[in-house]
């Protein structure tokens, strides 16, 4: 059972995302908020992708508020809140979502595009190690070589976009059918 803490102390913890939660006894709802914080600084980092560090203020803000929302309520309230993850770990619930042949696929994209980098990483360093030592300049090669996994990635997210938008709009025609139907 969770029990309301220290302002001052609460105040200390919120600065820092999922930490707040965690101290007020929320250790799930706290280790997702800290990992989707840290994980999107590591993968923006990775990825040399600085414009998604955009999201990072409205994670901290999330966290920080959510935290003092949390002080904020009567007894109650507060021993009413169950402590749960921010994604959905249910068993049933993740068989249910990733046992559709779409949404593997999805996944199983997203894990080997990740490990193409990875390799492309390592790749590229050995390339430019032997290049060096044959005296070849390598620096065009290494900015070329360095812009794929960002710029692949780029396009990964534009395709993803064009994908939404293209269901969003084939969606929302087939409800415009349907109505017309209907009257």
């Amino acid at each position: 059972m969770t029990r309301k803490k220290s302002g001052f102390l609460t105040f200390i913890f919120s600065l820092i995302p999922g930490a707040g939660e965690m101290y007020m006894g929320f250790f799930k709802q706290g280790i997702s908020i800290m990992c989707i914080f840290f994980g999107l600084i590591a993968m923006s980092s990775y990825l040399l992708m600085g414009p998604m560090m955009f999201l990072l203020p409205v994670i901290w803000f999330y966290s920080f508020f959510h935290v003092h929302n949390l002080r904020a309520l009567n007894d109650e309230e507060f021993y009413a809140i169950e402590d749960k993850f921010l994604f959905n770990f249910d068993e049933q619930a993740i068989k249910e979502q990733f046992g559709t042949e779409k949404t593997r696929k999805i996944l199983a994209s997203i894990l080997i595009f990740w490990g193409a980098f990875a390799l492309w990483d390592t790749f590229a360093e050995s390339v430019f190690g032997i290049l060096e030592t044959l005296g070849v300049q390598t620096s065009w090669i290494y900015g070329i070589l360095n812009d794929v996994p960002r710029t692949v990635f780029s396009i990964a997210i534009i395709v993803v976009g064009v994908y939404l938008i293209k269901g969003k709009r084939k969606e929302l025609s087939q409800m415009e059918e349907i109505e017309d139907k209907n009257i």
